[in-house]
């Protein structure tokens, strides 16, 4: 990777760091195949912390395992980092619908490491949802490498129907909300929209612990797959450096 960038950034409340960046050559695209992309990445021998990772999220950045990168790409800019603003959303009758569908699914917390049976339901979900691309045959190792990590603080959540896992979704705490970083589940219960839940469910820990912003990750306007992330409002976007409101679709 070459250097490509740098940010100054207080990691303490006396001191200022400097942060180096680096940009992969360019690679095919993950969303459109016709594309080429960039990726920047934080150096990873960088000391992680909470509140660089803070600080990052609000620049655009996203967790993978020990990284935390967001897209650079040359003439192209549809990867647009997004938020819910927690304290002003309301849900909408149909996500009222789906909380009260979901009410009796107990919810408990563990901790980042690799177990067999969040892996099966990880492989199971992943062969249904990405069959025919590069996720669908998994590895322990690559499931570990996607969504284990050892400093940001994470946690898997379980959601169970009665004794039977269904849903696990990996969030990292930061110093200003939550980070939705994955949820997978059962794809056997459809209709129970377990994908809708888990957000609403986020949404919801966070104005418990009062934190403002749930981070949904990448929207892409023109890929049908993260078009469900409007149905959060209020929404915002990082463009230019800074956040905007996202019009209601």
């Amino acid at each position: 990777m070459n250097m490509s960038n740098a940010y100054t950034v207080n990691t303490n409340n006396a001191t200022k760091h400097k942060i180096e960046l680096y940009a992969t050559p360019v690679h095919p695209c993950s969303y459109f195949p016709e594309k080429s992309a960039i990726t920047l990445y934080l150096d990873p021998y960088y000391p992680k912390n909470n509140r660089l990772y803070s600080f990052l999220t609000e620049k655009g950045f996203r967790r993978s395992g020990e990284f935390l990168y967001r897209p650079d790409c040359d003439g192209c800019e549809q990867c647009i980092s997004v938020r819910v603003n927690v304290h002003h959303f309301k849900p909408r009758r149909n996500q009222r619908r789906i909380l009260k569908k979901n009410q009796d699914l107990s919810i408990t917390v563990t901790s980042p490491v690799y177990r067999q049976a969040h892996f099966d339901l990880y492989k199971k979900y992943v062969q249904t949802r990405h069959n025919g691309t590069s996720m669908d045959n998994p590895s322990p190792s690559e499931y570990e490498d996607f969504l284990c990590n050892q400093w940001s603080k994470g946690s898997f959540y379980e959601f169970r129907l009665q004794d039977k896992l269904i849903a696990v979704a990996v969030i990292d705490p930061l110093e200003h909300g939550l980070s939705a970083i994955y949820t997978y589940f059962d794809p056997d219960y459809a209709s129970r929209s377990l994908g809708a839940f888990v957000i609403l469910w986020q949404i919801q820990e966070a104005q418990r612990l009062d934190l403002p912003w749930v981070y949904l990750g990448y929207w892409i306007k023109d890929c049908q797959k993260m078009a469900y992330k409007t149905n959060y409002q209020p929404l915002e976007y990082f463009y230019q450096q800074n956040w905007h409101p996202l019009p209601p679709k």
